[in-house]
């Protein structure tokens, strides 16, 4: 059954591949007239009209002309940033690597698929850039991979080619553990305690700045012998000359102070506290060394190390200064993400262009990415969406998404192909390869047909069958 429902899916997946491939408009000049423009960078223009060429915003003001665009009316919409999640495992075949205590060798860019639902789904949320993560099984787990969402194009069109890279590393009770229990002869993972963890980090670092020393003293000529590579060790070295992000899972306030303070004893720096729920009893501290955090807005409770946690966690770490993102790490929030921009308003009075920065500007500037992408402005990508009307109303939706210039998701076609698109499911649910073992090979009782299964045949060696 399983088999015949994957069979099911990955059919649709491929029709709706080729539905997303048709949406593809004119890439050259698009002219968005009359919209209401929230920039997350210069406040909200009214009556605006945005120009996009080539894949990026060419100009923003009224009465603009271009005679060889293609024209979006958006009179009583609004133009939005396209949304950034800054924490999700869409698109990945695996999540953890979780034998080893340390896997910053292993690549989600290896294991990325290009049919997973999720993407169109999210693109139909305002959704245009992931970071994609590793699990969170490891203290330092995976490098990561800043995509956008190229719905219908090849891999390679997806990877964000701008992004600085990144690693995962983790804290907490899945680091240690907490709820895994070992098989008969199967010793338990290094580490179990959250002191082990941090010497796990520690002692990584410590092996990745020798590694780095007999690197740079071959280099200098003072050694005559090339070290032997260690894959291992390459992207921690990356970590401490500023070359890759860390992002950082983790629920307890101690646990990412004493992160933070490791980072600060080899000379890095965090780039984003993930999670981050008890962050608000250290805000002060994550200014200070210049960490981002990526919050959930009001999801805990569902383990104990997600208990103590409050709603106004966005509003005192912004209020301080931290750059603030919200994230989904689901396949379900994504799509609703701006409504959880809009809660930082209600709790806390976060103004109306910052919360809309937490899912917009901030993620891309948690990212590195932020000089291409995150906002409205002149040069940038053309990553927006067409809304309904505001994006913080509940009864908003979105019309149109844009990557790079190009519609990646368009409500009105979305819809007129529905009945296109249950036709071809109820014709795939048919074909014999989908059909569940016990159908298959049987004929339409109603027609009069006989049971054609090979399996259900009598043998003629055993007496049946007799012609």
């Amino acid at each position: 059954m399983k088999n015949h429902l994957k069979a099911i899916l990955i059919g649709i997946s491929l029709l709706a591949l080729l539905c997303g491939s048709a949406l593809a408009q004119n890439t050259g000049e698009t002219l968005i007239k009359n919209a209401t423009v929230l920039t997350a960078a210069r406040g909200t223009l009214e009556n605006t009209d945005v120009l996009i060429s080539n894949g990026k915003i060419a100009r923003i003001g009224k009465n603009l002309r271009a005679p060889n665009a293609v024209v979006i009316d958006a009179t009583g919409k609004y133009l939005v940033p396209g949304i950034i999640d800054c924490h999700s495992h869409a698109m990945l075949d695996a999540i953890n690597e979780g034998s080893l205590a340390v896997t910053s060798m292993v690549r989600t860019r290896d294991v990325l698929d290009p049919t997973d639902m999720t993407i169109y789904r999210a693109l139909a949320g305002g959704v245009t850039t992931l970071n994609l993560l590793h699990g969170s099984a490891n203290p330092i787990g995976g490098q990561n991979t800043v995509v956008k969402l190229k719905w219908g194009h090849p891999l390679e069109d997806y990877v964000f080619e701008n992004a600085p890279p990144g690693i995962k590393f983790a804290l907490g009770e899945n680091v240690k553990r907490s709820n895994f229990t070992p098989q008969p002869g199967q010793s338990r993972r290094y580490p179990a305690t959250r002191m082990g963890t941090m010497e796990v980090i520690r002692d990584a670092f410590v092996r990745a700045r020798d590694y780095k020393k007999k690197w740079d003293d071959f280099r200098a000529g003072r050694t005559k012998v090339p070290p032997r590579r260690d894959i291992e060790l390459e992207p921690l070295v990356e970590v401490l000359e500023g070359k890759r992000l860390v992002h950082a899972h983790g629920y307890r306030s101690d646990e990412h102070l004493n992160l933070m303070l490791i980072a600060d004893e080899f000379g890095f720096k965090v780039a984003t506290l993930q999670h981050g729920l008890e962050a608000y009893k250290i805000a002060p501290e994550i200014a200070k060394f210049g960490t981002g955090v990526s919050i959930f807005v009001d999801y805990w409770g569902y383990k104990l190390e997600a208990y103590d946690t409050i709603p106004y966690n966005a509003y005192i770490l912004w209020k301080n200064g931290v750059v603030v993102s919200i994230n989904s790490d689901s396949g379900e929030r994504i799509r609703r993400l701006n409504l959880d921009a809009a809660k930082t308003m209600k709790y806390g009075g976060v103004p109306e262009e910052e919360a809309l920065k937490m899912i917009t500007l901030n993620p891309a500037k948690q990212l590195g990415v932020d000089k291409w992408t995150g906002s409205i402005e002149v040069g940038k990508d053309a990553d927006v969406a067409i809304w309904s009307g505001h994006p913080f109303s509940p009864f908003s939706y979105v019309e149109e998404t844009l990557v790079d210039g190009e519609v990646l998701f368009d409500r009105a076609k979305d819809i007129a192909r529905r009945s296109e698109l249950k036709a071809e499911r109820e014709r795939l649910e048919k074909l014999e390869a989908n059909l569940p073992p016990n159908k298959r090979g049987k004929k339409d009782d109603k027609k009069g047909g006989k049971d054609e299964n090979p399996e259900a045949t009598p043998d003629p060696s055993k007496g049946g069958n007799k012609r």
